[in-house]
C-alpha cells in the first residue's frame, strides 16, 4: 500500500469514527426529551438529537450530517421500538435530513459565522414546512389510529382554543413547535460547533 492509499484508509477510518460517534450521541440525546406544553400538546416532545447531526454536517459536509440522522433513527427503530409501523420514524428522517442538509449546504458554500445562521435559518423554515405536511397527511392519520382524532384534537384545544380541526393543530401548534425547536436546536449548534469543530477536523 503507498502513501496515499495510507492516507486515504486513514481518513475513511477517522471519518467512520467520526460518523460513528456523533450517531450515537443523537440517538442517546433522542432520550433527553421534555414537552413544549405552552405550544403544544404533551405528547409532542422536543429533543437536540439534531445537534450532533449538523455539527458533523458543518464539519464533513451535508452527505455526513444527513448519514448521521439516518443512523440515529436507525437506531431509534430497532433500539427503541415504534408504535407507527416505521412511518414515524421515516418522517423524522425526512424532516431531520432536509433540515440538516439544507444547514450544512449553505454553510459549506459560505463558510462564515453568517453563512451558519443564514443556512441553519433556511433549514428551520423547510424543516417547519416538510413536518407540517408529514404530520397532517401521514403521521398523525396514523396516531389517529391508536387515538381517536377528536382526542387529539381536543389536547391541542387545551393548549389554544383557536384548535378546530386537525389543520389547525398544524397551524396553531405543530409549525410554532417546529420553528421554536429548530431555534433552539440551531442556538445549541452555534454555541457548541466552534468548541468542538477541531476534534473533527484533520
Amino acid at each position: 500500500m503507498n502513501q496515499i492509499q495510507r492516507t486515504k484508509a486513514r481518513y475513511s477510518t477517522r471519518n467512520l469514527t467520526r460518523l460513528s460517534l456523533l450517531s450515537v450521541i443523537a440517538f442517546l440525546l433522542m432520550y433527553v426529551e421534555f414537552p413544549l406544553a405552552f405550544i403544544a400538546p404533551p405528547f409532542i416532545k422536543i429533543d437536540l438529537s439534531d445537534m450532533p447531526a449538523l455539527i458533523g454536517g458543518f464539519a464533513m459536509g451535508p452527505v455526513a450530517g444527513i448519514t448521521i440522522e439516518l443512523v440515529k433513527c436507525i437506531l431509534t427503530f430497532f433500539v427503541r421500538g415504534t408504535t407507527t409501523g416505521g412511518v414515524g420514524e421515516l418522517s423524522n428522517f425526512i424532516v431531520g435530513a432536509l433540515f440538516v442538509g439544507l444547514s450544512a449546504k449553505f454553510y459549506s458554500e459560505r463558510r462564515t459565522y453568517r453563512g451558519a445562521v443564514v443556512g441553519l435559518l433556511m433549514g428551520v423554515i423547510g424543516m417547519t414546512l416538510v413536518a407540517t405536511l408529514s404530520n397532517y397527511f401521514v403521521v398523525f392519520p396514523l396516531y389517529g389510529k391508536i387515538m381517536p382524532m377528536e382526542a387529539i384534537i381536543n389536547m391541542g384545544r387545551a393548549v389554544t382554543p383557536r384548535v378546530k380541526s386537525l389543520w389547525d393543530l398544524m397551524v396553531y401548534c405543530i409549525v410554532p413547535f417546529n420553528l421554536v425547536k429548530g431555534l433552539i436546536v440551531s442556538a445549541a449548534t452555534l454555541a457548541l460547533y466552534k468548541r468542538v469543530s477541531h476534534f473533527l477536523h484533520d
